[in-house]
């Protein structure tokens, strides 16, 4: 068994942005810039935004967050995302999930310009995704398939199954590794016998916030294991959605909660956001 080090990884990829936003800003006198928008004040999303602002910081680009209260209307918020759709110096634009209720998450994802959408939540985006024509991937699916790619692990061919089907994790995984060339199985909540799908899986992802729902018996020897889970017990740990200690004896490769896909999300966050800055000067604003 062999952890997928998303931490070390993490570090090469901050590098190697940091490098290139060091050429861009020097040739041609553009820094790339991120906007973060959080509502409210959830502790997990504001420790997140935190965590974003440093990684930018690190790699030399210009980050703003925009705080506003849990009281903010839906046109308030879709007044910010307008104006930072109209400046010239944000290439990424990053709404913090979850909205309040009282606000309509479809339509404000929509209202943000598909060409400064790093999350890669925009339809067009998804659309794009899914068709296999380019434009931005979400960022913690990118991130484990930059994991397997940095331990020449192919999905060519292999069974690959990924449990939990949101809009964020699962449908967007499912279609990077069906886009390698997978065979691809997305199960979700009404999934009837799910064992029956993760014991043939030899890529397994998972990813639905709920503590050890994958054990030993439910996976098959040999299996490259992808935990996307984090969730805090009431001992203040953290833990993955897989039984890590009675799986990992029976993988081939293995993510560790935490140190895994957790990094590898905020590392594909500043490739994005590069990569909009690069494209700045060839996108008309909308």
């Amino acid at each position: 068994m062999q952890l997928l080090d998303g931490k070390a990884l993490s570090l090469e990829i901050e590098a190697k942005v940091k490098e290139e936003v060091m050429i861009l800003t020097s040739s041609r006198g553009v820094t790339p810039g991120l906007a973060v928008i959080l509502v409210g004040s959830d502790p997990a999303s504001q420790a997140y935004v935190n965590m974003k602002a440093k990684a930018c910081k690190r790699a030399g680009i210009y980050s703003i967050t925009h705080e506003m209260p849990e009281s903010t209307t839906e046109s308030q918020l879709l007044n910010a995302i307008s104006i930072l759709n109209h400046d010239p110096n944000i290439d990424g634009i990053l709404v913090q999930l979850p909205l309040p209720k009282h606000i309509n998450t479809a339509k404000v994802l929509e209202a943000i310009a598909p060409h400064k959408d790093v999350d890669g939540f925009h339809p067009q985006n998804v659309g794009r995704l899914t068709s296999n024509l380019g434009g931005f991937a979400p960022a913690t699916p990118m991130g484990v398939m930059r994991l397997l790619q940095k331990y020449g692990i192919d999905p060519q061919g292999k069974n690959a199954v990924i449990v939990g089907a949101s809009n964020i994790v699962g449908k967007p995984m499912a279609s990077l590794l069906l886009n390698a060339n997978a065979t691809t199985t997305l199960c979700h909540i009404y999934t009837k016998d799910l064992a029956s799908h993760t014991q043939n899986a030899d890529i397994l992802c998972v990813g639905v916030g709920k503590p050890n729902l994958i054990t030993e018996s439910m996976v098959k020897k040999g299996a490259v294991v992808i935990d996307i889970g984090i969730n805090r017990l009431e001992d203040g740990s953290l833990v993955g959605d897989v039984d890590f200690a009675s799986v990992a004896p029976k993988c081939s490769y293995i993510t560790p909660v935490p140190g895994g896909v957790g990094p590898m999300t905020i590392a594909s966050l500043l490739e994005n956001t590069l990569k909009a800055a690069k494209t700045r000067q060839e996108t008309p604003q909308s």
